[in-house]
């Protein structure tokens, strides 16, 4: 049996432990230790919030007297805030919206997210929410997929600008720096901490919690079914986003954690912190792949992108069986990690289902 990445289990059980991966909830008091601790527990049980809440994020204590009602959602290249905050019900809540890949795993969402409204703003050459059309927003929390989004370096409202018109804000944890670099090693445990953080934010933990138990069952059942079947080795790729088919390979990502839930592993890691990779010819040629797994950003034609890569390989198992996949969303970080855990090992293990 190939070997599978040996961080992944302890990571999602830690994460389901505690509310959030580095980020803590308390209330008003002057230590914070009772309400931290009730918060903690309305959280983990799916009770009402209770205001004010003050939620800890990226090193910096953010406090909401209320549900947010004017949210704007920042684009950095994710769905995984937008995507969140319509599994929660919650998206009416948004002004402005400037996510969106075209295309999602599952049915309706991407037609949810085109009907979002985005607030009329011309976006800069980052294709994000400039600062000035931001603070004409009016926002009470604003959402970035990382902590570049509030870099006054790249023309965007810091989280200090927002303040002072009385705007939270709010980054993945694992996302905290500006270079947009992952901080870690993200897993899907990740995904459910920012779903926990919306809840308590929303006053929905209770729907945060189902989204996350329906989650955890679906990949539970999953690696049950999985158990004693071989690792598949994959190739995850990104044609649309670099110079080439093979200069956006995937690298460190929530998707690693994926692979591993599906019966599956990525044979590229190379031990850096590079999101994207760029593999030779020579390298891809000499490594065994059971399947290629295509990632529909953007793209035109993801399968014949797919086809276009198997063509290249012949000798790859993946090539011989034309086993591939194009997945979208659901390989990100974001509320559905569930279905690519579920697609990709029912591409690679059929006869386990």
């Amino acid at each position: 049996m190939r070997g599978r990445p040996v961080f992944a289990a302890g990571a999602l059980l830690l994460a389901l432990v505690v509310t959030s991966c580095s980020d803590d909830t308390t209330g008003g008091s002057a230590d914070g230790t009772t309400e931290a601790s009730t918060a903690a527990e309305q959280g983990a049980s799916g009770g009402r919030t209770t205001y004010p809440l003050t939620i800890r994020n990226c090193g910096k204590d953010y406090t909401f007297d209320k549900a947010p009602s004017r949210v704007v959602v920042m684009n950095g290249g994710s769905v995984a805030e937008v995507s969140s905050l319509i599994e929660l019900g919650v998206s009416d809540r948004i002004v402005a919206n400037a996510q969106n890949y075209g295309a999602s795993d599952v049915p309706g969402r991407a037609e949810a997210i085109d009907a979002l409204l985005t607030g009329g703003v011309t976006l800069n050459d980052l294709q994000d929410i400039p600062r000035e059309a931001m603070l004409g927003l009016r926002p009470d929390l604003v959402l970035s997929t990382y902590g570049g989004g509030f870099n006054a370096a790249s023309g965007f409202a810091t989280r200090e600008d927002l303040l002072k018109i009385g705007a939270n804000s709010y980054a993945p944890a694992s996302a905290c720096g500006t270079d947009g670099m992952i901080d870690g090693t993200p897993t899907i445990a990740d995904s459910y901490a920012m779903l926990r953080d919306f809840g308590k934010i929303f006053d929905v933990s209770a729907k945060a919690e189902e989204v996350i138990s329906a989650s955890g069952s679906r990949i539970g059942a999953v690696t049950k079914a999985l158990e004693g079947e071989p690792d598949a080795n994959v190739l995850l790729v990104f044609p649309n986003m670099g110079a080439d088919d093979f200069s956006a390979i995937a690298g460190t990502g929530v998707w690693n954690d994926v692979l591993d839930k599906a019966g599956a592993v990525n044979p590229f890691l190379d031990g850096s912190e590079n999101q994207f990779l760029t593999v030779s010819k020579e390298k891809l040629a000499s490594t065994d792949i059971d399947a290629v797994l295509v990632v529909n950003y953007m793209n035109p034609d993801p399968d014949k992108a797919a086809r276009n890569i198997l063509s290249q390989f012949p000798q790859w198992d993946a090539t011989r069986a034309n086993r591939y996949l194009v997945v979208s969303d659901s390989i990100y970080f974001g509320p559905s990690n569930d279905v690519a855990v579920d697609k990709i090992a029912k591409l690679l293990h059929p006869d386990a289902f």
